[in-house]
This record gives C-alpha cells, structure tokens and sequence, in this order.
C-alpha cells in the first residue's frame, strides 16, 4: 500500500488547502459592504482605514505630462494597495516605483496596516499624460484614488508652482 500513500497526501492536503482557502475567504470580508474604509465595528482592527493628505501637483513645465505626490495613511489593521488613480485633468495614470535613481511603472503600491504610502519628489510618484490642458498654479485638480480592497477615494489636488518642495 506504499504507493497509494503520496495520492492520499496530495488528497489531504488538497482538501486542506481548499478548506483553508474558505477560511480565509470568509475573514476577510468586512460585512459592511463599504470596502474596509469605514472601520471594524467589532473593534478588530482588521480592515484597512484610509486617509489621504499632502496631495499636490506642481505645475508641469510641459504642455502633456505632470507629476502628482501625495500621502495615504492606514490606521487599520489590515493592508491595502493604491492599484490606480484617474483624473479629469489627464488621459492615464501611471504608478511609478523608484527604487534609488530607477523608476519603474507598477501595477500598484502597497498601503501598510497602520503605516502610510508616500509618494514624493525623487520617490515613489504619480504619472499624469495626455493631458488635457496645462493647468495654472491655484488650480484645483480631482484625483481619484482606487484601492484593492477600499472604496475609491476623490480628492481635489492643488496645482502648486513647478519648483514647490512641501515643509516635513
């Protein structure tokens, strides 16, 4: 009977896995149907709680592409992804990852529990092409920010001047 054994493993654990799978599904759900933004009434802290602050656009030196920085905070228990942002103002956003002098495009950044994702000047960065206008310093810009497993979040962006460094 040796060789039935490994069939009856793989049985096992399949059947593990899958149970495990269930499991897991049916904890992760946060029962309010608001997509984790609203908190964990029970108190668990187990969803993510999103907030976004310090969002601003310089003023892009050139007629079709801009950059976007900001940052969103989770006080809660559990983590997010930023997957992507639209905006009236531009015909694609793009996510950027830099990694020391390297920028890569992702699909999406992640938002820690009880941590924050901060996208800044030489950082992590907001992509803005196609434009459809170059716009003026004082403008306001509205960005939506959609998340893996948050409602999306609309904000209205500054247009600061290009060379605006916020103060820490």
């Amino acid at each position: 009977m040796t060789p039935a054994r490994p069939g009856i493993r793989k049985a096992t654990a399949a059947a593990l896995a899958l149970g495990l799978s269930a499991a897991l599904a049916a904890c992760s759900g946060d029962g309010g149907g608001n997509g984790g933004n609203g908190g964990d009434a029970a108190g668990h802290g187990g969803v993510p709680k999103l907030s976004v602050s310090g969002a601003y656009l310089p003023r892009p030196p050139m007629t079709d592409m801009a950059a976007g920085f900001l940052t969103v905070r989770n006080t809660g228990g559990a983590a997010d992804e930023l997957t992507s942002v639209t905006t009236p103002l531009a015909a694609e956003v793009t996510l950027h990852s830099t990694e020391g002098t390297r920028m890569k495009q992702v699909g999406s950044l992640d938002v820690p529990a009880n941590g924050r994702l901060d996208l800044s000047s030489g950082g992590d960065h907001l992509m803005l092409t196609n434009l459809t206008h170059r716009p003026k310093v004082g403008e306001k810009v509205t960005f939506t920010l959609h998340f893996a497993t948050s409602d999306p979040i609309e904000i209205k962006v500054p247009v600061e001047p290009t060379t605006y460094r916020p103060k820490d």
